[in-house]
């Protein structure tokens, strides 16, 4: 059972104590503002706020408002690295907690500071007193857990330590936890009764939770004002019609296979418009799949970006059914083997995100790629995903035919992906790379492994390494070692 806090300090030695009669108010002149500020920061300690009787001016909680809203302002700008924008409408509706917090204040405690006064001379009361004290109460906090993130976010905490899903957990249950704690000791030492002070403690972790859920919306976001940016497709009648001849004459041009010959089809996807890391991956990556893997005529680049709505069919999940359900029909699909390759930011609901605005376009799901190729009939498959928490691509798609190998485990971010960057590390070293000298794709992932790990230390990527998978099916092997003896053949 909460033990009702009773035994508040009186005030500080150096400070002049008033005696207060039964009936008499708080007096008008009480603490300095420095003074609100330190008993503020004990309370954020759980140690016991020595204001008992006083009040705070309503200019003192203006001040202790912004000053601790400046605080917060700037511990979350050192979170960014580099150029960096603030988002005054986000920073703005963030404060609606605030308000929440009020109210539910308002209501624990008990009703009037002379009446809170008159049951005990020696309890801190009203509503603004306890706001004075728990806006610089959530400091330490504050100081610990944003630190611990600042020194992530700039290389000073090791990658094993940033990287580990236990670590982000257990930074964001601490910063809930000590805040909550926090409150509900100051509602309680504010001599609220046990029920309210239990309310009380429900309904802010309810505001806590609507905030993580609802605003947790950064309101400093990279400045990438000084970036080259490719204007957004113009959305006409004319590029609709475009379009869909262009879809149709590439399925319509896809090459029949060879009887007898180990064929390599290839279908590349790129749903990711707005940055063009992912125009030039695809492209690298069917480039590759043709030259060395005799696969021209036999592949299609599915890709959603401005400059290429009237030559390449766009990258939508509807698309790339019958780009499958076009490939299956050309190859022979017991026997030849279909390399498919994905590119595009992931998340850590293992979805593969769509943007060709102002084209609407669903995001991709392994689940929704493993039924097409189910449903298309294709034995031998070879799937790679370029995508932050790709891993959780491996288990929907992994049968005994086929090859699954991604540029992250489930837990973590890949890297590479940026507006700045030219291929994503993955894609740089799979397929510009090893994938350039030998016809293993075994081979060329393990060999490309450790070069990802070593360029995401030199770059400082902040949440440790990315662990790229692979999974091997026991019956796509002899499949892949027969290829690669027909490619090691090839004049």
């Amino acid at each position: 059972m909460m033990r009702r806090m009773t035994d508040i300090d009186t005030l500080p030695p150096e400070l002049p104590s008033r005696p207060l009669s039964p009936l008499a108010a708080p007096p008008a002149a009480g603490l300095g503002l420095g003074l609100w500020l330190r008993e503020g920061w004990r309370a954020g300690w759980l140690q016991r706020a020595r204001v008992a009787g006083q009040q705070p001016s309503a200019g003192q909680v203006l001040a202790v408002a912004v000053l601790t809203s400046l605080v917060w302002t700037a511990l979350a700008r050192l979170q960014m690295v580099g150029p960096a924008l603030f988002d005054a409408q986000i920073w703005l509706a963030s404060w609606w907690s605030t308000a929440a917090t009020v109210w539910l204040v308002w209501w624990a405690l008990p009703a009037g500071a002379a009446s809170a006064a008159t049951a005990d001379a020696e309890r801190p009361s009203g509503v603004p007193a306890w706001m004075a004290l728990y806006l610089v109460a959530l400091l330490p906090v504050e100081f610990v857990v944003q630190g611990l993130t600042i020194a992530g976010a700039h290389g000073v905490l090791p990658d094993a330590v940033t990287g580990n899903v236990f670590y982000a957990w257990g930074a964001y249950l601490l910063y809930w936890g000590w805040a909550l704690a926090v409150a509900v000791r100051l509602v309680g030492a504010f001599g609220a009764s046990h029920a309210r002070v239990a309310g009380f403690g429900w309904g802010l972790a309810l505001v806590f939770a609507l905030s993580a859920w609802q605003f947790n919306d950064p309101f400093w976001t990279p400045d990438r004002s000084g970036e080259a940016r490719t204007p957004p497709m113009i959305l006409s009648q004319e590029v609709i019609e475009s379009q869909q001849k262009v879809l149709a004459d590439t399925l319509a041009a896809i090459a029949p296979e060879r009887p007898g010959v180990l064929d390599v089809y290839g279908l590349v996807y790129a749903p990711y418009a707005a940055e063009d890391v992912f125009k030039r991956e695809s492209t690298l990556v069917a480039k590759v799949l043709g030259e060395r893997f005799d696969a021209k005529g036999r592949t299609v680049q599915l890709l959603n970006h401005p400059t290429t709505a009237e030559t390449l069919g766009w990258a939508t999940p509807a698309n790339l059914d019958r780009a499958i359900d076009a490939l299956s029909q050309r190859m022979d699909r017991d026997n030849d083997v279909l390399v498919v390759y994905l590119t595009s930011h992931g998340a850590s609901d293992f979805q593969l995100a769509a943007e060709h605005w102002p084209l609407s376009v669903q995001s991709l799901t392994p689940q929704h790629l493993r039924a097409a190729l189910d449903r298309a009939g294709i034995r031998n498959r070879v799937i790679a995903v370029s995508a932050c928490f790709s891993g959780g691509w491996i288990e929907p798609l992994a049968t005994d035919t086929t090859l699954v190998m991604t540029a992250a485990d489930a837990t973590h971010t890949s890297y590479g992906c940026g507006r700045k960057s030219e291929l994503t590390f993955f894609g740089r070293a799979m397929f510009d790379e090893q994938l350039r000298q030998t016809y293993s794709f075994e081979q060329a992932f393990a060999t490309a492994v450790p070069l990802i790990r070593q360029r995401e230390v030199d770059a400082g990527k902040p949440d440790g390494f990315s662990n790229p998978q692979i999974r091997v099916g026991a019956q796509i092997r002899p499949v892949l070692k027969a290829l690669e003896d027909r490619l090691a053949r090839k004049p």
